[in-house]
C-alpha cells in the first residue's frame, strides 16, 4: 500500500518566505508590504509547526497501517535479517507550497517503483482552490515520470464519523471551561475563498457546513455559526462573515463568551495561530468578549486513525 499524504507546508526560515511567498502567488514575486506583513506575522508565532505536525502525521499513518497489515505473503525460505522490513505500506509527503514538493514526493514514489497510490490531503474539505490544486500539481509531476502511477484520490471527507468525534472531543473540552455553556456563542472557522468560486460551484462552503452542523449535533449545541479567515490580499471579494466581523456582531448580540473551532485546519500553522490566536484573540478583548479555542487535531492518534480510514478504503477501490 502506498500513500501519498500531502499538506501546505510552510517555510523554515525567515529568508525562505519570499520564494514561499512567490510560490503560493504562482511564481508572481510579492510587493515589499505583502512580503513585510508575512514576514512579521511569522515573527509574532515565532514559528509554524505545520511541517514537524505533517511529519508525523505521515509516520503515524505509516506505522498504524503496517501495524494491522498482514504478516508475510509467504513463508520464509531461510533465515530473515536483523533489520525488520518496514512492512508492506509506505507514506510519501509532499507539500503544496514548499519542500518536499508534490514533484519531489511523486518522483521519489516512482524511483521507488510505486505504480499505485492513494493521495489524500491533510484537510477535510474539497475546494478549487484547495484539493482542486493539489490535484494540479500531481498532474504535473505525472508528466515528468517515463512511466505512469495511478492515484486513487480522498478527495473529501467532512463528514466522517471520526472525524466528527475527534472535532467534538476538543471542542466539548473547551465548553468545560465556559462559566455559562448554555449562554455562549459557537464558531466553527475555515479558510476563505473567493466568492467567485463558490458562484461556480465550489463545494467547500456546503462541506464546512456539513462539519460543523454535524459536531454542534453530537454535542447539543444549543446554537453555532460558520465564519471564515485567512481571505487572501486579493481585490476580489471573500467568502464571509469575517471571524473578527462575526466577533463584533456577536458582542452587539449580547454575548460574553465565544468558543471557536477551526474545522477547516487539522494542524496548527500560522493561519491558526495568527489568525485566531492573535487576531481574533485581540479583536475579541477589544471588544469584552472571552474567546476559547478547541485545540487542533494535529498527529493526534483519532485523527490518524480517520486517515488510515480513507486510506483502506481508498486502495480498495
Amino acid at each position: 500500500m502506498n500513500v501519498l499524504l500531502m499538506a501546505y507546508g510552510t517555510p523554515y526560515a525567515p529568508e525562505e518566505i519570499e520564494p514561499y511567498y512567490t510560490d503560493i502567488r504562482r511564481g508572481k514575486r510579492p510587493s515589499e508590504e505583502l512580503l513585510k506583513e508575512l514576514a512579521e506575522r511569522y515573527e509574532q508565532i515565532g514559528k509554524s509547526p505545520l511541517n514537524e505536525i505533517t511529519l508525523v502525521q505521515a509516520l503515524r499513518l505509516q506505522a498504524l497501517l503496517n501495524l494491522e497489515a498482514p504478516p508475510l505473503p509467504k513463508r520464509l525460505l531461510g533465515p530473515f535479517p536483523p533489520r525488520a522490513p518496514q512492512g508492506p505500506a509506505r507514506v510519501y509527503v509532499g507539500t503544496k507550497h514548499w519542500h518536499p514538493t508534490i514533484g519531489e514526493a511523486v518522483a521519489a514514489m516512482h524511483e521507488d517503483g510505486v505504480r499505485r497510490a492513494v493521495a489524500i490531503v491533510a484537510a477535510p474539505h474539497y475546494s478549487l482552490r484547495s484539493v482542486a490544486e493539489y490535484k494540479e500539481k500531481v498532474e504535473a509531476a505525472l508528466k515528468a515520470l517515463p512511466e505512469p502511477i495511478h492515484f486513487v484520490w480522498v478527495e473529501s471527507y467532512e463528514a466522517h464519523p471520526g472525524l466528527i468525534a475527534a472535532y467534538a472531543r476538543r471542542l466539548e473540552e473547551a465548553i468545560w471551561r465556559l462559566k455559562d455553556p448554555k449562554r455562549a456563542a459557537y464558531v466553527f472557522t475555515a479558510h476563505s475563498i473567493p466568492v467567485a468560486a463558490v458562484e461556480r460551484g465550489d463545494p467547500y462552503p456546503r462541506q464546512v457546513e456539513k462539519t460543523a452542523e454535524l459536531v454542534a449535533k453530537r454535542l447539543s449545541l444549543p446554537r453555532f455559526q460558520v465564519a471564515y479567515q485567512s481571505a487572501g490580499r486579493t481585490p476580489e471579494p471573500w467568502l464571509g462573515p469575517d471571524i473578527n466581523e462575526l466577533l463584533r456582531q456577536l458582542r452587539e448580540e449580547g454575548y460574553t463568551e465565544v468558543v471557536v473551532q477551526a474545522v477547516g485546519f487539522p494542524a496548527d500553522h500560522l493561519e491558526v495561530f495568527y489568525d485566531l490566536d492573535l487576531e481574533a484573540q485581540a479583536t475579541a478583548e477589544a471588544v469584552g468578549l472571552r474567546l476559547l479555542r478547541a485545540r487542533s487535531l494535529n498527529a493526534d492518534l483519532d485523527y490518524i486513525q480517520v486517515l488510515k480510514d480513507l486510506v483502506e478504503a481508498a486502495w480498495l477501490r
